[in-house]
């Protein structure tokens, strides 16, 4: 039968058939070619209030989550709740289950407040695993340094950190500033790799003056392995009470400076080694 885009002179005789089709299991394109209606509203509200079936569904991943987060609303769980406990978004929650009843709470606002915590536990922890884990491998496709690798590594390291000659003022001195203990290791390394002896080599320590002086020297000296005696007078930076610090506890070891003696012509070999860098970096053959 064909019938026009407009009224439908028995609507309600169609509904009954659409229903009819819909309750044996025929998808919504069956049942449009079955009745020949093509109108996709006017199909729609043919078979409105009745399920598909489930031979239509898709399988979804996430079904299982859905399943569960339809379990906890019924129990009473908030949308924040259900979040924190399944690791997804708010917004998938509502989704899943918006055509719930909002429930009356079946426990106190200090046990939800324990599982919420509990489930944002879960999840940070879930995260923590998947940033270590991320960390491991990426480590891992290092594998071993070259001399030439750890070379670059090196002059790049330096003209991004190091002190650097200006035509204004000029000063070709090679001196490391830093409050990375791996970067510093990996500077010394560096420096070992071009026969740059631990003799020639300064440090001292920079800090803010509301600091543990002592054990950043401390610290420091044992990171380079030297006595703290022989390191150069440690630099304090005044405090600004204007300003709200978050480098301070403990973990504050504040900044080593290491400086190469006598180092005027390293850093002359430096500055051209970069200048290498950057020609074949951006060089169009």
């Amino acid at each position: 039968m064909t019938h026009s885009t407009g009224k439908y002179a028995d609507f309600e005789g169609l509904r009954e058939k659409a229903i009819a089709l819909r309750r044996a299991g025929l998808s919504l394109r069956q049942i449009r070619e079955e009745l020949q209606v093509h109108n996709k509203e006017t199909l729609q509200r043919l078979v409105e209030g009745e399920p598909p079936p489930d031979w239509t569904k898709r399988p979804n991943a996430k079904d299982h989550l859905r399943e569960r987060a339809r379990e906890l609303r019924q129990q009473g769980w908030t949308y924040n709740q259900i979040q924190a406990e399944l690791g997804c978004s708010k917004s998938s929650v509502s989704l899943w289950v918006r055509d719930l009843p909002h429930p009356e709470p079946k426990c106190t606002p200090e046990e939800r407040q324990a599982r919420m915590n509990a489930g944002l536990a879960r999840l940070r922890a879930s995260q923590d695993r998947e940033r270590a884990e991320t960390k491991r491998v990426a480590a891992a496709a290092i594998g071993e340094l070259s001399d030439r690798e750890l070379f670059l590594v090196g002059v790049a390291l330096y003209w991004a950190e190091g002190q650097k000659s200006k035509p204004y003022q000029r000063r070709e001195a090679v001196i490391f500033v830093n409050s990375d203990p791996d970067v510093i290791q990996v500077f010394l390394a560096w420096l070992d790799l071009l026969g740059v002896e631990r003799e020639r080599l300064a440090f001292r320590v920079m800090i803010h003056e509301t600091a543990d002086v002592a054990a950043a020297e401390h610290y420091w000296a044992n990171l380079v392995g030297v006595d703290r005696t022989s390191l150069g007078k440690t630099t304090l930076k005044k405090h600004n009470p204007k300003t709200v610090r978050k480098n301070i506890g403990e973990s504050y070891t504040g900044c080593l400076v290491v400086r190469v003696l006598q180092g005027a012509e390293l850093y002359r070999r430096i500055e051209g080694w970069w200048c290498g860098i950057v020609g074949a970096a951006t060089s169009s053959d």
